[in-house]
């Protein structure tokens, strides 16, 4: 690693101005931004006042405006997490936000409480785990993406070379231009949480969509495969109403084929022929999505679509998770005809990868990574035995200490998608990690699976609104208007259960505290059991009124 990926930028602070000094060696431009005008100039070192207050920072995250102004992001301590083609890959940890304006006495007290609110959402994005980014190369392409560049593209900046669709800053960075990215190779386009951002957008973007490139490098050889994951595309929502799974509802009044032409148009310029894998329930609430799907990949009548419906927990029920192997044969086939990208190592390239497989179940995390691991364990047997690292006939499996370094790896990235996603780990990463569905992996799915009840529930409204003020999706007006955060929840929100917990405490206490004779303490207990049921039932019945929903985006532009 050269000296110039190792050093720190610095950032000086006056009461005018802030700037910020880069650490590339040599470099003597210096980015002064007024905290008045709030106008951005390059200047030299010799501008920075001596007077200045001087701190170390590993990069920018850029600009946004709150209520009290705007605000400066930048990246205060970051790790090495490998390299990459001699590369340093660095994740950002800690970050700090400073307003330009040096007070806040310019806020109402209402003001002022909003502006803390917004602060703390745009905090809660940045402390979720999975911020990754790079100096000197573009981590935002594959690996045959940038082998296929012209020149032309070689010389852009890594910013405008990015594909936008994995620059979760570029919102911050459009008064910034031309300053390094921080990218996470998931989406930032219909981004969001589980329950809240289903389906496809006007544009043909999926949620939760993942692409996931599987990298090998071994004496100069590298080799790649790479897989895509993404909600069904088409118009679907799920929202939360208090049961453990909503019902997901299809939309009646947009067009579903025209969006999801949008979505495959682009999938299929982008990554070549698709290989559709559906691992939804053929049954009960997940079925008339899987037909819904089915019948409009038929609709679009493309011979580089091909739909594959595989009911994974139908398959899979009773430990019987080495059926999976059905769907890899299956698919054995087309996965040889879609090859992998491979470049030796007197650098030519001898192999292209020429379609996908894109998966997907109902939240694109669990059973989605379990199927993505297995493809990817195949195409890797076969990129290790082309590079001369095994042998024909040696497998894997039979290399103990790399077979569990390497699915631990698919394990964690299992997770990495499903805390951004669901707010907890993954599901069924004991069969990832050990290959093995286990009695204690399916208890720690049973934790996890109530931790994402109360979230998706309770919480994941603010998390939504946090990530829609980061992307840009909702701006904040410094005006004195109000903003949708003082919308007050109705009469219901805190009436009825407070009704119910009371009614269900004097229940408990009836029993308790038994009445002269056993009739009167029934007719307590069966009026207070009564009065918490019936309170129960309303709550239920009106769940959408009592969940955590988002607040800076109206709901119609969500569906």
């Amino acid at each position: 690693v050269s000296a110039s990926r190792t050093q720190t930028g610095s950032w000086h602070t006056t009461p005018e101005k802030f700037f910020i000094e880069a650490c590339d060696e040599g470099a003597d431009a210096v980015l002064a931004i007024d905290r008045v005008s709030n106008e951005m100039t390059l200047t030299g070192k010799k501008d920075v006042p001596p007077s200045a207050v001087t701190k170390p920072i590993c990069g920018i995250m850029g600009t946004i405006r709150l209520v009290a102004g705007m605000y400066l992001i930048v990246i205060t301590r970051k790790r090495n997490v490998g390299s990459l083609l001699g590369h340093a890959v660095w994740k950002a940890v800690d970050f700090d936000v400073v307003s330009y304006k040096k007070t806040v006495l310019h806020l109402s007290e209402i003001q002022s409480q909003e502006n803390k609110t917004f602060l703390s959402m745009i905090n809660n994005v940045l402390t979720t785990d999975g911020f990754y980014f790079c100096t000197d190369f573009d981590l935002t392409h594959t690996l045959q993406r940038l082998a296929n560049t012209s020149p032309d593209f070689q010389e852009m900046s890594l910013f405008e070379r990015a594909d936008q669709r994995f620059v979760w800053n570029g919102n911050l960075l459009r008064e910034l231009a031309g300053q390094p990215e921080v990218t996470h190779l998931r989406s930032c386009f219909r981004a969001g949480v589980r329950y809240y951002v289903r389906g496809i957008d006007s544009e043909g973007h999926a949620a939760n969509f993942v692409e996931t490139e599987q990298i090998v490098l071994y004496e100069g050889a590298k080799a790649s495969f790479v897989q895509t994951r993404g909600s069904m595309p088409f118009y679907w929502s799920q929202r939360p109403n208090l049961k453990y799974k909503p019902k997901p509802i299809i939309s009646k009044t947009m067009s579903h084929l025209d969006g999801f032409q949008r979505h495959f148009d682009s999938q299929l310029l982008i990554y070549g022929k698709q290989t559709i894998l559906n691992l939804v329930n053929q049954k009960g609430s997940e079925k008339p999505l899987e037909q819904a799907f089915a019948k409009m990949v038929t609709g679009m009548n493309n011979g580089m679509l091909n739909y594959i419906a595989f009911d994974f927990h139908k398959e899979c029920s009773h430990m019987r998770w080495d059926r999976l192997q059905i769907l890899v044969d299956t698919v054995a086939e087309t996965q040889d005809e879609y090859n992998y990208f491979m470049v030796n190592s007197e650098g030519k390239t001898v192999a292209q990868q020429r379609g996908v497989f894109r998966s997907n179940c109902m939240d694109c995390l669990d059973r989605t990574n379990v199927i993505q691991s297995l493809l990817a364990r195949r195409s890797l047997q076969s990129q290790l035995q082309r590079m001369g690292v095994l042998n024909v006939g040696q497998r894997i499996e039979e290399q103990a200490e790399f077979e569990k370094i390497y699915k631990n790896a698919w394990a964690d990235n299992a997770n990495a998608c499903a805390v951004q996603y669901a707010g907890t780990g993954a599901l069924k990463t004991d069969f990832t990690r050990t290959g093995k569905r286990t009695r204690w992996g399916l208890l720690m799915d049973g934790w996890n699976s109530m931790i994402r009840y109360y979230k998706n529930n309770f919480s994941d409204g603010v998390r939504q609104d946090s990530i829609d003020l980061f992307l840009g999706n909702f701006a904040v007006d410094e005006s004195d208007g109000p903003t949708p955060l003082r919308v007050q929840k109705d009469w219901k929100f805190l009436t009825l259960p407070i009704i119910m917990l009371v009614a269900f405490s004097m229940c408990i206490v009836c029993l308790l505290m038994a009445g002269d004779t056993w009739t009167e303490t029934l007719a307590y207990v069966m009026f207070w059991g009564a009065a918490s049921a019936i309170t129960a039932t309303i709550i239920l019945f009106n769940g959408q009124d009592f969940v955590d929903a988002p607040k800076l985006v109206h709901k119609e532009k969500m569906d």
